[in-house]
């Protein structure tokens, strides 16, 4: 299939995306969605029917939750009844099993996990999968045959625990209490790993998250072997932040390196639970380093990793002997001259131990590389000016890669299997929108696609990995969460950036009883940021609920995805290389060029909104072109980057003392005295992303400009507003622009 022609294809269908739902005739007829409608913490939020399947095996599907005899249902793979419903057990019948070994009860299901433990593996045929589910009813985990109607396995749940880790082969659990690792062992003993002081953490996620990293636990194929990360952040600074919860207020101290100070130091430790002792990799000095993407053989006998520069612009993939913790081989090495970031740990041929698949953007995107476990590279496996944006899965029968990736249009996320013999690619399921999949258990036979776009909020479907033989059922269909509410029309498009040939998507929401002759004002949602895209070919364009609430309040509403954001290659993000948030401005201040030349936005009432790094963005565009916009709204926003984390601020700014003028140009307390409109800053008082020194430094360097910024707290929330707070924090943003724009 032509890529560039589907994606021509699907931005002429975008930019004629009609009204959600009705025409201006029926929309008397209609009301508008409430923030307690569109907000998610709304007492009647609407959001999109979603349904919670696991596979068993390549069998079936469980499909985890609660239908209408309170059961967990299984629906059959595809083979000669694509479809057919079978109850797996009742949640009635699970809890009378619980209970009559002692071990509590259950609410729901939603917390199940079907464990998927092949007996006997024989790469020809269908491996014999037991039918287990895991129950955790608070007090103890359970292990229950649902065709025999019977617990055959209980471990205790630890008290006070965190961060954990069951493997399903060993049924061992990992877990951490306060910053020390434990391991409860399958027949319930329980074992102390560390035991270190105030300042090391063990067992948890390491580096701020960064690297693709999400946990601090790892363990190896057979559950017998635990790797672990242990992190010494005693020489980080404590950084105090305020809880007003008591009646004397108390310090919480959380250990916040910044952009050229000195950073915690890592290690990465190999737990025995059979013998009790801990071995530590030896990785020599770990000042100044980083430590991620741990994989294990599949043999258990060795641990690979990849270690990464403080100045982030040489990684080295290292080969580790569990046993001993020595160094084996370094196999990959790469450098760049901005930086190399590492997201995604190596993987092994299911089939073939002796090679695995390596994710780089050496060549400007992420694609995947096979290499064997010498370090030899044996082919580039995909190619093209797309990335690779995840690894769904191997089938196991055909030998394919199934893959999930942009070959279509940066707008969308689609799935192709990936032959490894020929690194032909062939699209699975339905070229258009955005895809993401859970492939079957032991031979990958089968997906489930999660799907949507930009009128049908989700389509779940049942289908075949193998391109020769495609097949699909549709588990289901969602509804439409607005139907009978008055909604605004959107529309996608492209501009060019301010480097004057890139193109950028952008996203356009207009009132639905829009009048061309009128004269409206416009609001700018932006982040902008690495990481991140606001425009896809998703349910509504990505638009979110108070883009929706604004547009229906008579504002256009317009989200630009400037350079230095997702999905468009090294090179695109690059640009804000050394001077976050300058290139980006120009590339939103094009995208309200192009609003002011449409005859209905009124050019003197252009507002901006954005959080974090839309913060960041957003208080700089009110600054640096303040005869532009009116009014903004700055959520958490990055003021100075040099009070911002080492990991990810020295990946795109470097440290300060390297580039002393990019964060003397990006250090928005500068810019103080160019404020000319109505800007208000949001910030939370335990906010541990980007600190509430940021705001509170602004505010000082505005006072001594004799400028007059609007200040509002949140008491007890970290870096965002969730939870009821959502909508009084969205009805706070509404009243700012309803009252200066």
């Amino acid at each position: 299939m032509n890529a560039k022609k589907i994606s021509k294809s699907i931005l002429a269908l975008l930019i004629t995306v009609p009204a959600l739902l009705a025409t201006n005739a029926m929309a008397q007829e209609l009301k508008k969605p409430t923030l307690e409608d569109l907000i998610p913490g709304g007492e009647t939020y609407h959001k999109p029917e979603n349904k919670s399947y696991q596979w068993w095996g390549d069998a079936a599907c469980l499909e985890l939750g609660i239908d209408n005899i309170e059961g967990t249902w299984a629906v059959k793979g595809l083979g000669a009844k694509p479809g057919e419903k079978f109850t797996a057990i009742t949640l009635e019948e699970a809890n009378a099993l619980l209970e009559e070994k002692g071990l509590g009860k259950l609410r729901h299901f939603h917390a199940a996990k079907a464990v998927n433990v092949p007996r006997g593996v024989n790469l020809g045929i269908q491996v014999q999968i037991d039918p287990l589910l895991l129950l955790n009813t608070g007090k103890y985990r359970a292990l229950v045959d649902w065709k025999k109607k019977k617990v055959i396995w209980s471990q205790p749940c630890p008290a006070q625990a965190a961060n954990e880790d069951w493997n399903e082969v060993s049924r061992h659990l990992a877990y951490t209490i306060g910053n020390n690792l434990y391991v409860m062992t399958g027949d319930g003993q329980t074992l102390k790993v560390t035991n270190e002081p105030e300042g090391i953490v063990c067992g948890q996620s390491v580096h701020r998250n960064e690297f693709g990293i999400s946990k601090g636990t790892f363990w190896n194929p057979a559950g017998d072997l635990l790797a672990f990360y242990r992190m010494n952040e005693s020489m980080v600074t404590p950084y105090p932040l305020v809880d007003i919860t008591t009646r004397i207020a108390l310090v919480d101290k959380i250990r916040y390196p910044m952009a050229g100070m000195l950073s915690h130091q890592v290690k990465v430790g190999i737990y025995n639970p059979a013998t009790q002792k801990t071995i530590y990799l030896d990785m020599g000095d770990p000042k100044d380093r980083y430590f991620t993407n741990i994989t294990w053989a599949p043999d258990g006998k060795s641990l690979y990793l990849i270690e990464l520069n403080r100045d982030q612009n040489h990684s080295k993939l290292c080969r580790y002997d569990a046993e001993s913790g020595k160094l084996q081989q370094v196999l990959i090495e790469e450098r760049h001259p901005k930086y190399v970031e590492p997201q995604s740990p190596i993987l092994f041929l299911p089939w073939d131990s002796h090679k695995f698949i390596y994710q780089s953007q050496r060549d400007g995107f992420n694609h995947l590389y096979l290499y064997n476990t010498e370090g030899e590279l044996l082919k580039q496996l995909t190619s093209g000016p797309w990335l690779v944006q995840d690894i769904v899965g191997f089938n196991r029968n055909t030998k394919e890669l199934i893959i999930k990736s942009t070959e279509i249009s940066p707008l969308q996320s689609n799935l192709y299997a990936v032959n490894l013999k020929n690194g032909k690619r062939s699209l699975i399921g339905d070229p258009t929108g955005m895809h993401s999949a859970q492939i079957s258990g032991f031979m990958g036979t089968y997906l489930i696609d999660n799907a949507s776009s930009p009128t049908c909020p989700r389509i779940i479907k049942l289908m075949s990995t193998n391109p020769k033989k495609q097949r699909e059922h549709t588990l289901l269909t969602a509804k439409n969460p607005y139907e009978g509410f008055e909604m605004p029309s959107i529309e996608v498009g492209t501009i060019k950036a301010a480097d004057g040939k890139t193109d950028l998507y952008y996203r356009l929401i207009k009132p639905t009883d829009f009048d061309p002759a009128k004269k409206y004002p416009a609001i700018v949602y932006v982040y902008g940021g690495p990481h991140a895209q606001m425009i896809t070919n998703g349910w509504m364009n990505d638009a979110r609920g108070w883009d929706i609430y604004m547009a229906n309040k008579g504002y256009i509403m317009f989200s630009l995805d400037n350079r230095g954001s997702s999905n468009r290659g090294l090179e695109f993000e690059n640009a804000t290389f050394r001077q976050l948030g300058i290139e980006e401005g120009k590339d939103q201040v094009k995208g309200v060029e192009f609003l002011k030349s449409q005859p209905y936005v009124d050019g003197e009432r252009i507002g901006v909104h954005g959080w974090s790094f839309g913060g960041h963005m957003t208080t700089a565009l009110m600054l640096r072109y303040p005869e532009i916009f009116k009014v903004g709204v700055a959520g958490g926003p990055v003021i100075d980057w040099g009070y911002y984390e080492i990991m990810y601020g020295e990946r795109y700014m470097d440290t300060p003392q390297a580039n002393p003028e990019g964060y003397k140009q990006t250090n928005l307390k500068n810019l103080a005295g160019n404020l000319k409109g109505h800007l208000l800053i949001i910030h939370d008082d335990h906010d541990d992303t980007c600190v509430p020194q940021h705001t509170l430094s602004f505010m000082k360097a505005c006072v001594d400009a004799r400028t007059y910024p609007d200040l509002f707290i949140y008491p007890t929330h970290k870096h965002n507003v969730l939870g009821r707070d959502r909508v009084h924090l969205h009805e706070k943003i509404t009243r700012y622009f309803e009252e200066y724009l």
